[in-house]
């Protein structure tokens, strides 16, 4: 499962082909790991989530020690490490779904809307969440095709 987790890593900036439903979703639960382990980083150095809620006084008792600051510096860091990779596994996907990738910029644009924005959020997860189409289509070889050897290439 980690190497479908790494895929998206190993092909950084390839908006071309298809990804399956395992790759992408095993890189959310990556990124999703690693995001709860830099939280905790910086939770360990002082954050406390009851300074996020607003509250003066609690804010202002938070003392933050340099932890808070190297897992904040992580987590920006790791953030923008995988903008890329993340926007192509969704094209990927949508390519697996016989869809172009511009439908993502749609469902981006669409989610600024304020009510039209979550009825787009929910669509774009269930269309992460259904298979692909059987067999090729026109972005490339099915990857579930066990005799195919473009998967991990």
């Amino acid at each position: 499962m980690l190497d479908w987790a790494l895929l998206p890593f190993k092909r950084y900036f390839d908006f071309q082909g298809r990804s399956r439903r395992m790759e992408y979703w095993s890189f959310a639960l990556l990124i999703f790991v690693i995001y709860i382990v830099l939280v905790g980083i910086m939770m360990a150095g002082g954050m406390s989530l009851a300074a996020l809620s607003g509250d003066p006084a609690a804010a202002a008792a938070m003392e933050m020690g340099p932890l808070f600051y190297v897992g904040a510096g992580l987590l920006a860091l790791f953030a923008l490490a995988i903008i890329i990779p993340s926007i192509a596994v969704v094209v990927r996907r949508l390519h697996d779904r016989d869809m172009s990738g511009w439908w993502y910029l749609g469902f981006i644009v669409a989610s600024m809307i304020p009510f039209v924005g979550f009825i787009a959020s929910i669509a774009l997860l269930v269309l992460m969440f259904l298979p692909g189409t059987v067999g090729p289509n026109r972005f490339g070889p099915d990857p579930k095709d066990p005799g195919s050897t473009e998967v991990f290439a």
